[in-house]
């Protein structure tokens, strides 16, 4: 299993950004995807959760919700993060995470066998 994020970069307040995961190893369509953050010396954060298959129900955090969209291509594999409206406590590095198992309920008590190395997103003027 492989996961690969891009897309990370220097924006100022009010941009945007999309982020990408590049997933492999698994049968990608089968499981729930988060997103989550870490900013330096804070805790890691949920941003969103996509359901597995083609629903795309969502789930975000309270502090991206109406901001961020997350969505899948299951035909490329790929996971991805449209953040609008980029807010300067946004900066973090971003991490792509698989579910543990396959054709879970889409809830934000999932938990996670595999991440990506993660993707700096740093928002400054």
């Amino acid at each position: 299993v492989q996961l690969v994020e891009s897309g990370g970069g220097l924006v100022q307040p009010g941009g945007s950004l999309r982020l990408s995961c590049a997933a492999s190893g698994f049968t990608f369509s089968r499981y729930c995807m988060s997103w989550y953050r870490q900013a330096p010396g804070k805790e890691r954060e949920l941003v969103a959760i996509i359901s597995w298959g083609a629903k795309n129900l969502t789930i975000y955090s309270d502090s991206v919700r109406g901001r961020f969209t997350i969505s899948r291509d299951n035909v490329r594999n790929m996971l991805y993060l449209q953040m609008s409206s980029l807010k300067v406590e946004d900066t973090a590095v971003y991490l792509c995470a698989k579910d543990r198992l396959q054709f879970s309920a889409v809830t934000p008590r999932l938990t996670y066998d595999y991440w990506g190395q993660g993707t700096q997103v740093t928002v400054s003027s």
